[in-house]
């Protein structure tokens, strides 16, 4: 499936604050390398106090990584998501080499699955 690469480093803003994509990575793995991000969350402006998490987003297995461009110049990869089986496997290795607190897996069907 195709996969569009979201902008880094560009504050997003929400209702209780903004998150920010800052890094873009490969996860070397037996069945192929991962495309993933990782990111934070900054609640900010909330009426409930100061909050923060850091957080990855997997796209998949990388098939052919920046094989097209999006009329605004972003990156779009061919990505197999990651198997359901692997989610526990894979957000391991992620959370222990980044310290994030939950990874978001894109599926096949265009959903995400959070794994904390």
């Amino acid at each position: 499936m195709e996969y569009v690469h979201p902008a880094l480093n560009e504050d997003i803003n929400a209702i209780a604050g903004h998150y920010t994509l800052i890094s873009e990575e490969i996860l070397p793995h037996e069945n192929g390398g991962i495309l993933y991000f990782v990111g934070y969350a900054h609640m900010d402006t909330s009426c409930c106090g100061l909050k923060g998490c850091g957080y990855a987003i997997v796209a998949g297995h990388a098939v052919a990584l920046c094989s097209a461009r999006t009329t605004d110049g972003r990156s779009v990869s061919q990505v197999v998501p990651v198997e359901e089986g692997l989610h526990q496997e894979v957000s391991r290795m992620i959370r222990e080499k980044h310290g994030v607190s939950q990874v978001h897996f894109v599926l096949a069907s265009g959903g995400k699955r959070v794994v904390y």
